[in-house]
């Protein structure tokens, strides 16, 4: 899926060394696009509300959003900001 634009979240964390960006997707995102995530850490999703809500997790990032919104929340640790460039590969092939 090809991300259209990358932007600094609104969502404040970098008190505690973790930075957000929200990638913007060109189109929203179903089920297949979010299970696909799944090799990228540990993968809740959370179908039976009413907009089902997905969160990957890994030691030094993290991914979440809600399915049929055309964009997701990436957070890495300031540390660790190689974690952006390779979880946007991913998702750029998918």
């Amino acid at each position: 899926m090809r991300i259209i634009d990358k932007i600094p979240s609104r969502e404040r964390c970098a008190e505690s060394g973790w930075y957000a960006w929200d990638f913007l997707l060109e189109k929203p995102m179903d089920d297949a696009f979010i299970r696909a995530l799944r090799p990228l850490g540990g993968f809740v999703y959370l179908t039976m509300l009413a907009r089902p809500f997905f969160k990957v997790e890994s030691t030094f990032c993290f991914i979440k959003g809600l399915r049929g919104d055309d964009f997701l929340r990436v957070a890495t640790h300031d540390d660790h900001r190689d974690e952006l460039t390779r979880i946007e590969t991913f998702i750029e092939v998918l």
